[in-house]
């Protein structure tokens, strides 16, 4: 399985709702930055349990309208394009980092000013 398999599964995992899945492909000491890259989550437990609080995480009405990745050496970027209640059609960046077959890091690059007035 190459690494943008792996990176998909997460995203269907996610859209399915099982985090427990997703969190699976990522290292027990992962990084997780979110957008403004001032707001960090250490640790995949922390990770893990920030999923439980999604919907508040995500603009309101938030929906993923397209899904590509992109693989490069160790490391995937998900170029998502995404709308909200307040965003007609956007996108972001979603740069995940691999160590052999698992994620280290997980950096999301958006447009900050959109994604704080989507709220």
């Amino acid at each position: 399985m190459n690494l943008a398999d792996i990176v998909q599964r997460g995203w269907d995992a996610v859209g399915a709702g099982d985090f427990d899945a997703l969190v699976a492909d990522y290292v027990e000491d992962m990084t997780f930055i979110m957008p403004g890259q001032t707001d960090v989550l250490e640790g995949r437990q922390a990770f893990r349990d920030a999923l439980n609080g999604l919907g508040d995480i995500l603009p309101p009405g938030f929906e993923i309208k397209g899904l590509r990745q992109i693989e490069g050496n160790n490391e995937v970027v998900s170029i998502i394009e995404w709308k909200s209640g307040k965003v007609t059609d956007s996108q972001l960046a979603v740069l995940f980092k691999f160590n052999s077959d698992k994620i280290y890091e997980e950096r999301w690059f958006v447009d900050t000013e959109q994604w704080k007035n989507s709220f």
